[in-house]
């Protein structure tokens, strides 16, 4: 600063010295609003930042409770099993059978096979593949031979468990075999369900 520039400032009255410092006060004021005005517009702009992340990365909101699942799509199958068979018991004219079914779905089979005349037997058939099991039963017509009888009808599915809790049809061809010297069964069924 010049020697004159100190004179003049060492001259001014009293009431100019506080003019001059009033307005370096007002010019304080005016930086500090602009920095706060500053400082309010980066934090709304992370703000607004932060809630758009969070709305594209948050999760779906939970079903309330009691809403069921969306239901499954019913599929349909053809079912087509043979099973062999030994009696494991027989009461009166009701042979109860156990063996293998091979076929569509494999596993256990359970045959209660009734003789309810001549010309007629009646059926409930259980297969138990894994995860589940099908149930069916049927009626058909009964023809004895020398060393066997045989028999041809038709079959429903009535209800199932596990992977095959849907299980459903009917009109399924329903038939076999009875061996006349230890009752050992043959079984055949065959037609669409739908699970």
């Amino acid at each position: 600063m010049t020697r004159q520039r100190k004179q003049a400032i060492a001259m001014r009255t009293p009431r100019q010295q506080s003019t001059s410092s009033a307005g370096i006060r007002r010019l304080d004021r005016a930086a500090v609003r602009r920095r706060a005005g500053i400082q309010r517009a980066a934090a709304a702009a992370l703000l607004a930042t932060a809630t758009a992340t969070a709305a594209a990365t948050a999760l779906p909101a939970p079903a309330p409770a009691g809403t069921a699942p969306p239901a499954r799509a019913a599929r349909t199958f053809t079912l087509n099993e043979t099973g062999t068979l030994h009696l494991t018991s027989k009461h009166g004219f009701t042979l109860n059978e156990q063996g293998t079914a091979t076929g569509t779905v494999r596993g256990t089979i359970y045959v209660h096979l009734k003789i309810v005349s001549s010309k007629r037997v009646t059926a409930e058939i259980n297969i138990y593949p894994r995860n589940g099991s099908i149930t069916g039963v049927g009626a058909a017509a009964y023809q004895r031979q020398h060393t066997f009888a045989a028999f041809s009808g038709s079959l429903s599915i009535v209800r199932g468990s596990g992977s095959y809790s849907r299980a459903s049809g009917s009109g399924l061809s329903f038939s076999g075999t009875i061996q006349r010297s230890n009752d050992a069964v043959t079984v055949h069924v065959s037609g669409r369900v739908s699970d």
